[in-house]
């Protein structure tokens, strides 16, 4: 690498740099996006509940990151366990809606919280929700439980709030736990139940204010409404939900389906790893590579059965019977180092020693190749017969 490369290479390097450390260090605006994440430390982010959880069980959060379907089929059946569901919207249809209610039929809680639930789990439950349209409102809310001993927990939320209420619930299965002052009617709505489920004491509670359970509420002196909220599940393993989510992580990355694969991603590192140090190594000056060149291969052995092939499918054999006579003097030549211009006695004698084989054999093939070399005009057994005898002579040789 030259020394202009090197100056433009450091160059890019430093630019890269630059901007790398502009963008960490650049204070960044606060997003007020939904969220809901467990890792999201922005406002609408549930990072304290979900890192609060672990004082409402005794054993560790669950965490599930694919749709309920999918993730129902890992879960231990035999021990009860709560599913804990927080989002603006929230709706299950098809296998998913049939799966929480199989889970919640086999004696299983689910804890919903959401400003507008629908689809077929709400129409089994017989709910509807009805909430305010547009942005989050700066407007005092207060909500309260309807337990008496619970009277002083009631909260007044006083802004990035949103009135959510049912509208319409199944009296004969559902438990009224909380209700929100509605200031336009001047009556208490119902915003949060429980409903029983399936034959084995399963439960779904459903809360209608998931802004109740996000950092900014939780860090402004509210979170005693939603550990109030909260204290109505049973005591028993915890699952939450990073799937259903507004702000659920997605990778946008055109690489996405690589990196979400372990042995794509890793083969991906490790092809990075070894392009840099390929890169790193041949930036160096190197000798200059000798070519290896190949010796010339001789073909003659397979020219001449191209050539027979040829000659035997237009039945010449006597072309044939000449090259196959070429072809066994050619291997006497190669391998007993022997003239065969004169075949002679002679040369029939020092073949016979070298060859191992009977004097008497040697001759008679001698003279087979004699006479076919007078005769003018061959015939197909002629062609047979003395193949044979070479295949028998040359097959033969230990």
């Amino acid at each position: 690498m030259d020394k202009q490369s090197k100056i433009a290479l450091y160059s890019i390097g430093a630019i890269i740099l630059f901007m790398i450390i502009a963008e960490i260090v650049k204070p960044k605006a606060i997003s007020w996006r939904d969220s809901y994440n467990s890792q999201d430390k922005i406002p609408l982010g549930c990072y304290v509940l979900f890192n609060e959880l672990e004082t409402f069980t005794d054993n560790d959060i669950i965490t599930n990151t694919k749709d309920f379907y999918s993730s129902s089929k890992d879960l231990d059946s035999t021990k009860k366990s709560t599913t804990v569901f927080i989002n603006k919207n929230i709706s299950f249809y098809g296998e998913e809606a049939d799966a929480i209610l199989n889970y919640v039929n086999h004696g299983n809680t689910v804890f919903i919280s959401t400003s507008s639930f629908y689809g077929k789990i709400a129409d089994t439950l017989n709910i509807e929700t009805q909430k305010v349209h547009g942005n989050i409102i700066k407007k005092e809310t207060e909500q309260e439980f309807t337990n008496p001993s619970l009277k002083e927990n009631k909260t007044v939320f006083k802004d990035v709030i949103e009135n959510s209420y049912f509208t319409s619930v199944d009296t004969l299965n559902t438990t009224v736990l909380g209700t929100v002052y509605n200031e336009d009617f001047d009556t208490k709505e119902i915003n949060f139940i429980k409903v029983g489920f399936g034959e084995h004491d399963g439960a779904f509670l459903i809360h209608t204010n998931p802004f109740a359970f996000t950092n900014y509420h939780l860090l402004n002196t509210n979170e005693n409404y939603a550990a109030t909220v909260l204290s109505y599940l049973p005591k028993q393993q915890v699952i939450w939900d990073d799937y259903y989510k507004s702000g659920r992580r997605v990778i946008e990355s055109p690489l996405r389906y690589i990196l979400s694969q372990p042995a794509l991603k890793w083969s991906f590192y490790l092809a990075l790893t070894t392009l840099f140090i390929f890169v790193l190594f041949k930036s160096k000056r190197t000798q200059r590579i000798v070519p290896v060149i190949e010796p010339l291969k001789n073909t003659t052995v397979e020219f001449t059965k191209t050539i027979g092939g040829l000659y035997f499918q237009n039945n010449e054999y006597t072309n044939i019977i000449d090259k196959k006579i070429t072809f066994f003097l050619e291997n006497i030549r190669t391998q007993y180092y022997l003239n065969t211009t004169n075949l002679n006695s002679d040369f029939i004698e020092k073949l016979a020693l070298k060859s191992a084989k009977s004097l008497a054999d040697v001759k008679a093939l001698i003279d087979l190749i004699k006479y076919c070399k007078q005769k003018t005009d061959h015939t197909e057994n002629d062609l047979i017969v003395l193949n044979t005898k070479f295949e028998e002579f040359l097959n033969n040789e230990d």
